[in-house]
């Protein structure tokens, strides 16, 4: 029967191996797992190891949500709940969908390229990520039948949660995470029906693809002095929904309100490969280990001003379900004396996100964006984690769109973010501040017919 009971914290597992060990660069001193570090680890119960394995599933724009779902939208902060672009109001508001004029296919990618430090309190070390570019993109298809002219019919497939990130060799957190790739893939079906001029209602089926592939080392020796390591690696499949509510009262607002539901990602046949020296290879078998995590739900609120013929504004207010993420378990095929299953507290909070955007027509080609987004975290400094190091910030954007013929337009947008947070995560014993610079340009392609 498989062990169900609470282990040490991630920090105390080093006191109990090594307790005149008091911060993660003194972890270098550590000896060689044929002696002392061996003895420790049978005494210490290690499943914290794996505090990390689903967490990546929660959240990049607090967290990992990636709010990347529309070039137009992008340049001007992301809104786009009660403003009526593109073939994104999929994504933004299925309601305003029966709204548009045309027909459209609309495709984009928005490489990301961040770069984040973690210098640590008191020793001043410093640990920085060489991670490679990640890219999300958004999908949208649009069908508006000429006989059924208050209906739209629509495909999306996006990518809302999703991030690689890796450390430098050596670095001080690498016994919490070395490198992490996250990819997680939204199908969303929808249908959009005009009730009115001025009402619009819709919604979407969403089916989530997601896949994690998480690195790290372990606090435990080879000869050569080299760390064992820790690969975790899933999938999972969630479904949920996205509904919108659109109303146009007059030629200059709009107003808008959308719900995307939570989704519990369960992760069945998650595998756990470990690289160990043989003398402890039977404390920490390969196999298989299962878990669960929710997807936030999100509820947003939008007003779409049109004051003059050429100018547009947009403001959003996004509330995310964080709270549902309290706690994280995992349930091990295989247990050992250091390898139980766990179920460790991470109490995030509810939080909000605020976007402002404004797009002026410059002439009938051109269209130029600008907006700005100012979110709050949803955890606190006592949890801040090395893939999601999020902070109360500031995100600046711009863009623009480009007709050549009638049919096609070209978008792209750039956002720019710059931010410090600190943390005092006694789970890591990682104390320190982390300061993220991340810019992500976008470029996007749409036809309407």
């Amino acid at each position: 029967m498989k062990a169900k009971i609470s282990i040490p914290s991630f920090s105390s597992v080093y006191y109990l191996v090594y307790p005149n060990v008091k911060n993660s660069k003194n972890i270098s001193t550590l000896v060689s797992t044929k002696s002392c570090a061996y003895t420790g680890i049978m005494k210490a119960k290690i499943s914290s190891f794996f505090l990390f394995g689903f967490s990546a599933f929660v959240g990049f724009s607090q967290g990992y949500q990636a709010n990347f779902q529309g070039q137009k939208q992008q340049a001007m902060g992301s809104a786009g709940t009660g403003l009526l672009l593109d073939g994104a109001s999929l994504f933004f508001n299925p309601g305003a969908s029966s709204f548009l004029e045309k027909s459209s296919i609309n495709a984009a990618v928005s490489p990301v390229f961040a770069n984040v430090m973690f210098q640590e309190s008191g020793t001043q070390a410093i640990g920085r990520t060489n991670s490679p570019v990640s890219t999300p993109f958004a999908f949208y298809a649009v069908f508006k039948p000429k006989k059924l002219e208050k209906w739209a019919f629509g495909f999306a497939a996006y990518t809302p949660f999703g991030s690689t990130i890796s450390y430098e060799d050596g670095w001080l957190g690498r016994f919490a995470l070395t490198r992490l790739q996250l990819s997680s893939i939204f199908f969303q079906p929808t249908v959009s029906y005009k009730i009115s001029d001025k009402w619009g209602i819709g919604g979407g089926f969403v089916i989530c693809d997601g896949k994690v592939n998480l690195q790290k080392d372990l606090p435990v020796q080879f000869d050569d002095s080299s760390y064992a390591h820790v690969e975790l690696s899933g999938k999972s499949i969630g479904f949920g929904g996205n509904l919108g509510l659109y109303f146009k009262p007059t030629e200059k607002w709009s107003f808008g309100l959308t719900y995307r539901t939570q989704l519990n990602m369960k992760l069945k046949d998650g595998n756990a490969d470990f690289t160990v020296p043989d003398a402890v290879a039977d404390k920490f078998p390969d196999g298989k280990f299962t878990g669960a995590l929710p997807l936030p739900q999100i509820a947003s609120f939008g007003v779409g001003y049109n004051p003059i013929e050429q100018l547009k504004l947009a403001l959003d207010v996004n509330f995310i379900g964080f709270k549902a993420y309290d706690t994280l378990a995992f349930d091990y095929e295989q247990n050992t004396s250091s390898l139980l299953d766990s179920k460790l507290p991470r109490m995030y909070h509810n939080t909000f996100a605020f976007r402002f955007g404004a797009q002026y027509k410059v002439i009938e080609q051109l269209d130029l964006r600008v907006g700005v987004a100012y979110s709050l975290p949803p955890s606190d400094d006592d949890y801040v984690t090395p893939e999601t190091p999020d902070a109360r910030k500031i995100a600046l954007s711009a863009g623009l769109t480009y007709r050549p013929i009638e049919k096609f337009q070209i978008d792209a947008s750039v956002i720019y973010a710059k931010f410090k947070r600190n943390s005092t995560n006694q789970e890591l014993n990682l104390y320190g501040t982390y300061s993220v610079i991340a810019i992500i340009p976008g470029i996007g392609l749409t036809y309407n017919f």
